[in-house]
């Protein structure tokens, strides 16, 4: 019998990457990033000048109810086609009808649970958008085999392609709506047809439509292997959901709005650097996972990689929240910068959680995510209501950091040590990149001292904070030249 710490499928493992391969599938994930998070920015921006906060509000309460349901679809199971150590294909029929029979039921329940699912978050005029936003899950069913398979062949140009046209139709959709005064089911009604019509795109470019089949024996295994992910992944959306529940069950439509944008802010280094590592990190540990001394090595690298580029980024966030609200969407937002100065924090710690849970869901031992993401559930659900009560969403933003701060990176530190991984060593990686993140705080908190919380402020600040910081890891210029790359 198989524990939930046990790989179910064959030892073996697929061949290691080409030389190079992985180099040149981060570089094509960060072009792809980087194009995407700054058109998303501009149009939130753009989207900030013509919504109120209320509609960002009742959008908001829809993302909790679409990140529900994408957090267990497919049951876990298409991440086996990253780790399968045979052809891929041979399993892709099963693993589709497991991802559309889960999509459709998930949706099913959606659509009727969604008037009480808004009002329990405070915004019953939600509802209708909760119902169009969520059919974005049966679009995640039908790519899940093909969106997979890319990550697997380390076949990030197609993602670029894809990714590019979905931000290209989305955008253009959702802005015209906006300003056809369609409110929050603009946003629902943009990302809808962008998903669709770059679905179709997927399937062409990949050559893997969604064909249905069934395969007990293979059923059994992926299962196995995918709801442990499942479990994991659902408790992963309600450590990212839970306060949104809070602020808007005990402070209300506005205040979820200001929260909303504060956490979209502070995800930037999640979605600008993790993202990029996370499309191939999962299947460059997989291809190492029975070298200890490959596997550890490749852990180091991303650590590197990681904390060279997200701790400046966050650090900026934090320190200059107030300017940064102030300049991207307006006076009426910047009640969000009171939560941005401490989500910026849990956005660094979310960057390293999400390091460990691949390494640990590509070395076969996804029941230690689940436990992980268990106690950090957990732990919100006590803090949160407390964050909310004595300080609005400034407290709720302040007990998300330090719940991730004090109880959950320990935890993820001790489940990848039991793997045979030193941390001294992987941590002494990152030195330089935190006592540049050191300096770089130094010299911002000095100009905040001697200049107002304005546009000039952030850019002198951003720039010889920046400046410092790269002063002091420049000799990291070319990590990804180094072996393990």
């Amino acid at each position: 019998m198989t524990t939930p710490d046990q790989s179910t499928e064959p030892a073996a493992a697929p061949a290691p990457p080409a030389e190079g391969k992985v180099r040149k599938a981060l570089g094509l994930s960060f072009l792809n990033t980087v194009t995407g998070k700054l058109g998303t920015l501009l149009t939130g921006v753009l989207l900030a000048r013509i919504l109120a906060p209320e509609d960002f509000g009742a959008f908001a309460v829809a993302l909790v109810a679409l990140s529900a349901v994408l957090a267990v679809n497919e049951l876990g199971v298409s991440l086996a086609l990253v780790r399968w150590p045979g052809d891929p294909r041979d399993i892709a029929p099963t693993v589709t009808t497991i991802s559309l029979v889960s999509s459709a039921v998930l949706y099913a329940v959606c659509w009727f649970g969604a008037p009480a699912f808004s009002a329990a978050l405070g915004a019953p005029e939600a509802a209708g958008v909760v119902r169009l936003l969520c059919a974005s899950v049966l679009i995640d069913g039908a790519t899940a085999a093909a969106a997979q398979f890319v990550n697997r062949e380390f076949r990030q140009g197609v993602r670029l392609v894809v990714d590019l046209s979905n931000l290209g139709l989305s955008t253009g959709l959702t802005v015209v709506l906006a300003l056809a005064d369609f409110g929050p089911a603009s946003l629902a009604w943009g990302r809808i047809v962008g998903n669709a019509l770059s679905a179709l795109l997927l399937f062409r470019l990949v050559s893997l439509w969604p064909r249905p089949g069934w395969d007990r024996s293979q059923a059994r295994e992926l299962i196995k292997f995918g709801l442990p992910l499942a479990g994991a992944s659902l408790l992963v959306f309600a450590m990212l959901n839970v306060d949104y529940v809070v602020a808007g069950h005990l402070l209300g439509a506005v205040a979820l709005g200001l929260y909303l944008q504060a956490f979209n802010l502070a995800s930037w280094p999640v979605n600008m650097f993790s993202t990029v590592v996370r499309r191939v990190s999962l299947a460059a540990f997989a291809q190492v996972q029975h070298d200890p001394e490959e596997r550890e090595r490749a852990l180091g690298r991303f650590a590197q990689l990681l904390a060279l580029t997200a701790l400046p980024v966050s650090a900026l966030l934090g320190l200059l929240a107030l300017p940064i609200i102030r300049t991207l969407y307006g006076e009426q937002w910047v009640g969000a910068a009171e939560a941005l100065q401490f989500l910026a924090i849990l956005g660094m710690a979310r960057v390293a959680g999400e390091l460990a849970y691949d390494y640990l869901v590509a070395l076969g031992l996804p029941g230690r995510t689940l436990w992980i993401q268990g106690i950090w559930t957990g732990g919100l659900v006590v803090a949160l209501p407390i964050g909310a009560l004595v300080d609005g969403i400034r407290g709720v933003a302040a007990a998300h950091a330090v719940v991730a701060v004090v109880l959950i990176m320990p935890a993820y530190g001790v489940a990848v040590r039991r793997t045979g991984v030193s941390l001294r060593r992987v941590l002494a990686l990152v030195v330089r990149p935190v006592l540049g993140c050191a300096l770089l705080c130094a010299v911002v908190l000095g100009v905040r001292v001697l200049l107002d919380q304005t546009f000039v402020e952030l850019l002198v600040a951003g720039l010889l904070g920046v400046l410092a910081y790269a002063a002091v890891v420049w000799p990291m210029r070319n990590l990804l030249r180094k072996p393990g790359f």
